[in-house]
């Protein structure tokens, strides 16, 4: 069965938890229960912030770092969900639903994307 990589894509400084409706955290609770018990969650989970994070670059021969924030970008991923399911139909269906436990005044978007499976060594 397929895997897909669920990216979250937030604008980092605009999402504050503390900014979350009541009933925030008991909605995505229950979504994630339900996508667990459905065989569908492999893994999930937030990232922290740009700040904390480092950038390598591959050009010219030469690996560089450039350590985080990074102003020069708006978006940014902010989480991860990888989920096995049946087509891509099921995947988006589960996206879907997770963007809509979020509060209605907050900008988050997500990116689909099935994941290439690696041909197996023999052993």
């Amino acid at each position: 069965m397929p895997r897909y990589l669920s990216l979250v894509r937030i604008q980092e400084n605009t999402i504050d938890m503390e900014d979350a409706d009541p009933g925030f955290q008991e909605r995505m609770g229950a979504l994630f229960e339900e996508i667990t018990k459905a065989g569908v969650m492999l893994d999930t989970a937030g990232l922290h912030p740009t700040a904390e994070s480092t950038r390598l670059t591959w050009s010219d021969g030469k690996v560089s770092y450039t350590d985080g924030p990074f102003t020069e970008t708006k978006e940014v991923v902010g989480g991860y969900a990888l989920m096995q399911c049946k087509d891509k139909a099921e995947a988006l269906e589960w996206s879907k639903r997770f963007l809509e436990v979020h509060p209605k005044h907050w900008t988050v978007g997500l990116e689909v994307r099935e994941v290439e499976d690696m041909p197996q060594p023999d052993a």
